[in-house]
Formats: C-alpha cells, structure tokens, sequence
C-alpha cells in the first residue's frame, strides 16, 4: 500500500498534502489535550509495532504481496490522533532511510494509512463495543475495526491510482503516472486487502492487543502501572523474525518500479510502455533501499534495518515526549 514516487502527479501529491497538514497540526493538538505526559513515549512504541508489522510481507495470489498496518491496534490503545502521528513518523522514516513509499507521496500514503485506517478503525470499534458490552464484544469489535480499517484505507489507495490515467496522459493516450484505470486498481487492491492482508490485520490486532492487556493492562486502562519490559520483548520477538517477511516473493501491487512496469500485465496484457513521468520523474536513493544493507546477507540486513527503524522510532517519539509535554491527567 506504499505509493512509490512518480505513481501519482505532483499535484495530486499537493492535494494530499494540504490535506494532511491541518490534520497532522489538530492530531498533536489533541495528544497534548488529551494523552498524559507519560504516555506520549509510548507513541514510539506504537510506532514500532506498526512499523515491524509492515515489514512482514505476505504472499498474494497473483505473485504479489501485502502487509498490515497496525493502525487500529495504535488507535485503540492511545487513541486515533496518537495513532495518526505515530504511523505518520513510521511511513517518514520508511520513505527516507529504506526507500518504502515515496517521499512525494508521503502525504497520500499518510492519509491512506495513518488517517483514513485508524479513524475507520478506532469508529467502528467503538461502535460495535457499545452495541454489544462483554468481552467477546470488544474481540469482534477489534477485529470487524481493523479489516474494514484497513480495507477503507487500501479503497483509497485504489482510487488514487485508478485517477491517474484519467487525468494524466500524454499525446498518444499513454498515461504519465500510473497506467491503471479504476476498473484494475480498485479490484487489485482490495483482492489482496480483503482475502489476506485485512485477515493478518485483524488477527495482528487482537493478538497484540491481548498480550497488552495481559501483561501490561495499566496501557489500556489508563493507570500508572505500565509494564513496559514485556512489550519491548514482545518487539524484540518480532525483530528476529522480521526475515519471514522476505519469504514472500513478488512486489506488492501498485509498488512496481519503471523497469518492470512495462511488462506487468494488470491490464490483462502487458503494458508495453513506461509512463513518460515514472521513466524521467523524481528519484531518490535511500540510505537502506528495501531494507537491504550492502555488504551483509539479506536476512541479516532485515533484522538490522528493523533494529535502526524501531531505535529511531521510540528516540524521536522520547524527545517529542519531552518537547511536547502532555495532559497533566492520567484518564
């Protein structure tokens, strides 16, 4: 669900992030209303979680992939505007040290993932808690809230792509930015999201957010007694088995680079041509491009890059933790 650079014109990107913007200023507005200052730490975490949670490809019919997102689980724990800065910061570190996902379409991925998933998700969940008030209440809601969730936020991404070609060609009829009209992106993207990647969502959040309650309930239920040593465990876990994600072969749909798009055969043939803007658009090369670090085996280079992701997340989110302040409250 990563958006790479020259998918998208630049100004759809401009669209975005105008959007965003007043977003991301209220969503920091609120953590600082509403989260105590001891908890604004933990938005790190949160953002580690989602991070790592991307990072575990998964494989689709068609020889593409997928991943979760983590977005409702965040949402569910510290709220959907913690949620939607600490995906933001994930989808940012992604794009610039590992080249996953644009840095122009930084904003529409944001929007995508870390506005339009948790706000769903955390609603929904919301909602059918109050509907039906017992424990296995709140278990349906966490998991019918984060596989819509996550299903409305690969919806929009779909449109986005499927826009394009609409808006954007060139003399010949080419497309200048994605080739794929809405009759491809919007079954493609959802196949994926509703058969597989919104099931491992939904199953990541419960799971997670169970464990959470287990061993450390004081997150959920707002008490001073957060127990973080089995959290960090739980993150250390997920670390080492990061290399699963490179099981899945293939690239996740939409995620092509110029090189092999022409002949993807989403259109039911093969494209046959670059979009003039994906051959000769922006470019840019990341620190870690794909997780992969030079010199080192594959697996290895997984495990360090998820190691330098999660380390970046909980230090930038402990400073923000320190500028920021907090709500002097614990409820």
């Amino acid at each position: 669900m990563h958006i790479p650079d020259n998918y998208l014109s630049p100004s759809t990107c401009g669209v975005f992030a105008v959007a965003m913007l007043p977003l991301w200023y209220y969503s920091i507005k609120k953590v600082k209303e509403e989260l105590p200052k001891d908890k604004i730490p933990l938005i790190g975490v949160g953002a580690a979680f989602s991070f790592l949670m991307m990072m575990f490809n998964l494989p689709i019919p068609g020889g593409t992939t997928a991943h979760a997102v983590g977005g409702t689980l965040i949402a569910i724990l510290l709220g959907p505007y913690a949620a939607c800065i600490a995906i933001s910061v994930a989808l940012l570190i992604q794009a610039v040290v590992f080249g996953d996902g644009g840095l122009l379409a930084f904003a529409a991925n944001a929007f995508n993932m870390a506005f339009i998933l948790p706000f769903t998700g955390y609603y929904i969940f919301r909602l059918i808690k109050n509907i039906w008030p017992s424990a296995l209440g709140n278990k349906i809601a966490i998991l019918i809230g984060a596989y819509i969730g996550i299903n409305m936020a690969a919806l929009f991404a779909a449109v986005e792509f499927g826009i394009q070609p609409l808006l954007f060609t060139d003399a010949a009829g080419h497309a200048l930015y994605c080739p794929y009209p809405l009759n491809v992106s919007v079954p493609a993207m959802l196949m994926a999201h509703l058969l597989i990647a919104g099931i491992a969502e939904a199953v990541f959040t419960l799971a997670i957010y169970e464990f959470i309650i287990k061993v450390s309930p004081g997150i959920v239920h707002n008490s001073k007694k957060m127990k973080l040593n089995p959290i960090f465990a739980l993150i250390l876990v997920l670390i080492l088995a990061s290399p699963l994600g490179l099981l899945a072969s293939g690239t996740a749909w939409g995620e092509w680079g110029a090189d092999e798009i022409a002949a993807d055969n989403s259109l039911g043939m093969m494209l046959g041509y670059i979009p003039d803007k994906m051959a000769n658009g922006f470019s840019y090369d990341a620190l870690f491009p794909d997780y992969a670090v030079s010199g080192i085996p594959d697996a290895a280079g997984y495990i360090l890059s998820a190691v330098i992701g999660t380390a970046l997340l909980i230090i930038i989110f402990k400073i923000i933790g320190s500028m920021l302040g907090g709500a002097n409250k614990t409820a």
